[in-house]
Formats: C-alpha cells, structure tokens, sequence
C-alpha cells in the first residue's frame, strides 16, 4: 500500500481547514509533519490534490473525487481498530441539528446515547437548515437532524417524525379574541425566525398559496418586527406583546400548558412539516450513527408528531 492512514487523515484535515496550519492543530501534530505528510501522498502518486493560494489551499477536481472515499476508508478504520481493541464500537460523532431539534430534543438523546456508549465522544453543532445542508454536503458533519424538506443530489434523507408549526400570540393579544382571518393575520405585528430556517421555510409555504398572486412576496405582505435566530427569544417577544409567531409546537407545548402563550387555530394553512435523518450519499455509515439514530427513533417511539414525544416537563 503506498499511503498511510495518517497521511488520509492529513489530507481529509486539510481539506475541511483549508489551511495546513489548522489542520495540524486538529490532529494534535506539528505544522512541518502535517506539510511532510501531505507532500508525501501527493509525491507518492506524483499528483495534486489542492490549488495553492498563499496560505489557503482549495480542493482541486482530484481532490474532491478523493475526499469522500478517504473519510469512508477512515471512519470504516477507526471502527475496525476499536473492534479489534475490543472497546465501545460507537466511536465519536459530529452531529448537526437545527434550532428545535436541537434545543428540545438533541439534549435528550445525545444523554441517552452517551450512557449506553460512555467510551463515544458527541459533538452537537445546532444552525438553521441551509447552513447544516452546506456543512454535510462539505463533509463537516456525520448525520444532521433536520427539520423540512431536504433537496440536494448529494444527500440523503429518511424521515423521523413529524413536526407541526403553530401561530401564537400572548393572551392579551387581540388575536386571542375571536376568529383567526387571513386579514387579520396579514395585519398583525410579527417575530419571525431568520430567512434559511426550515421554520421560515415552512411558513412561507403555507402562507404563499393564499396571498394574491404567485410570485407574492410572504415577506413583503407581512409586517415583520422582528427576526430572530432563537425561539426562546421569539417566544419571549411574543409574551411581551410585540408581535405574534410561528414556530414548533414542540417548542411551544409547556408554554400553551401554563397559559403564557396562546395558540391561534388556522386549519386553513398547511404547517406540518417532517423531521429527517440527513447523511452525505459518500459518507459510510458507522456503527456510531447507526446507535444514534436507533436512539433518536427510540425517543420518538410511538408518537406521530414531535409535540406527542414525551420529554420532562418544563415547571
């Protein structure tokens, strides 16, 4: 064999850093082994595999053919060594989760699946939709959770569960009183999360088809007061009376229970969307992702909707 793992290992670094520099701080090594090493498995088949801008170097077309089959030919290592050391043969994890996910549920699960596989390290990296896509198309990630639709030809995605959006206003909101209209909705003062999120995505969706015309912006026939990355921020705004919102109801259900917030019907609009498992089409499935992923579905169990997972009580 004319490579090593350790030069793969360089290279896959390299490629995620950009920078030979981080990519040797990643490995705990030296900058000059990191820059041997590299230099190394491209003299060794007489090729490159990055274009050299100063001190960043970029994939070139060698370079990105290559990349996913050195992170499978590594994770399927790194599974075999820990098979043959006969330890936990989870290993570790960089999980990526949106907000929702990530705040109720990830917590939760990322517990569960550290006491069953206390040797496995986790790392949770939480982003909205479209920044979790570009990390896995980019091979920054294992597995994300994901909330909405995901379209990509470099990624795959299998359904979890279900997931409902709900709009909500505090009690003393006019909204709270009497019939939920599209005019009176169009009317309202909103808090919104941030364009990029599967939530705001998922708004817009729905709202789209009942507004005048199809190219009609949703952000245009809205008064928009506020967007903000963080539901507990929205859901602060909201009890404040500054405006009304739209997020998961999972988010929402302890709030709903103690009567801080309200929920406001609108059967009208189409606001449930799904919850999915997403991996990299190149990526090898590990033992580590496919533990976690039981464990997601273990959580869920019988429930339809992500609201009906039964979590502890927030008093």
């Amino acid at each position: 064999m004319r490579y090593s793992l350790r030069q793969l290992a360089v290279f896959v670094a390299v490629a995620r850093h950009d920078n030979v520099s981080l990519a040797a701080d990643s490995l705990a090594m030296s900058q000059s082994a990191a820059s041997t090493a590299l230099a190394e498995l491209e003299r060794q088949f007489d090729c490159r595999l990055f274009d050299r801008h100063g001190k960043r170097l970029r994939l070139n077309g060698l370079g990105r053919e290559l990349l996913p089959k050195a992170i499978a030919l590594l994770d399927q290592a790194e599974e075999l060594e820990q098979l043959l050391g006969q330890q936990d043969a989870t290993g570790s994890l960089e999980i990526g989760a949106t907000l929702t996910i990530g705040n109720y549920l990830a917590p939760q699960i990322i517990g569960d699946f550290l006491h069953h596989h206390p040797a496995s390290r986790v790392e949770l990296h939480v982003h909205n939709t479209h920044q979790l896509i570009d990390k896995l198309v980019h091979f920054e990630l294992d597995i994300g959770l994901v909330e909405g639709e995901v379209e990509h030809p470099l990624l795959e995605a299998t359904h979890w569960v279900s997931d409902r959006l709900s709009i909500f206003c505090a009690p003393s909101h006019p909204l709270a009183q009497g019939k939920v209209t599209l005019e009176r909705l169009l009317a309202a003062r909103w808090i919104m999360r941030e364009r990029g999120s599967g939530t705001r995505d998922t708004f817009e969706q729905a709202l789209r088809p009942h507004l005048d015309g199809p190219s009609t912006s949703v952000s245009q026939r809205l008064d928009i007061m506020l967007e903000l990355e963080h539901t507990e921020a929205i859901k602060r705004a909201v009890e404040a009376g500054l405006g009304i919102g739209c997020i998961s109801r999972l988010a929402l259900r302890d709030a709903f229970r103690r009567g801080s917030l309200v929920e406001l019907p609108t059967p009208w609009l189409e606001l449930t969307r799904a919850y999915r498992f997403v991996h990299h089409r190149d990526r090898f499935i590990t033992q580590a992702m496919r533990e976690f992923v039981a464990g997601c579905r273990n959580l869920s169990g019988s429930a339809s909707r992500s609201d009906e997972i039964i979590l502890p009580q927030v008093p």
